[in-house]
């Protein structure tokens, strides 16, 4: 490890300050939201104490999708808009008044899609998109005719 090229500084080099203890990255600080009172396991804690988040219902079931599909979605498994659940029901869309099949990507409220360009790909094998501004609409395939349209308001 090298050693601190500001001697007289009272930071840290990993990140802490030496004058006020627990306050390093790997310090533990009284009244944190993930300490756990000494003697009590997280299955102890009731969830009405608010130190851990649980499910109401069990892993397996899967919660109530809504009518519409969400305002942003996005087919790339690495996107952080990416939904198996979602694109199995099958999600329509119609941008600027026609149906289109070929959305990479959409949000409704910002009101744009993400299109393939071509059949170029970036050096990680990628298909190249083009963001085209728009009305865009949105709903689920498997509900039939008459489904919810999400669009903007």
């Amino acid at each position: 490890m090298a050693s601190n090229p500001y001697p007289d500084s009272t930071l840290d080099p990993r990140g802490g300050d030496r004058d006020r203890p627990g306050q390093g990255p790997d310090e533990i600080v009284p009244g944190r939201s993930d300490e756990i009172e000494p003697g009590r396991t997280p299955d102890e804690i009731s969830p009405d104490q608010g130190d851990f988040d649980r499910p109401d219902s069990s892993p397996m079931e899967s919660p109530p999708q809504p009518d519409a599909p969400r305002d942003h979605l996005a087919i790339d498994p690495a996107s952080e808009h990416f939904d198996e659940a979602v694109l199995k029901r099958g999600v329509g869309i119609r941008f600027k008044g026609a149906v289109r099949t070929n959305i990479e990507e959409y949000s409704i409220s910002e009101g744009w899609v993400r299109v393939q360009a071509g059949k170029s790909l970036d050096r990680r094998g990628r298909p190249l998109t083009i963001k085209l501004s728009g009305p865009v609409e949105a709903w689920f395939e498997d509900l039939g005719e008459g489904a919810p349209v999400a669009k903007a308001n």
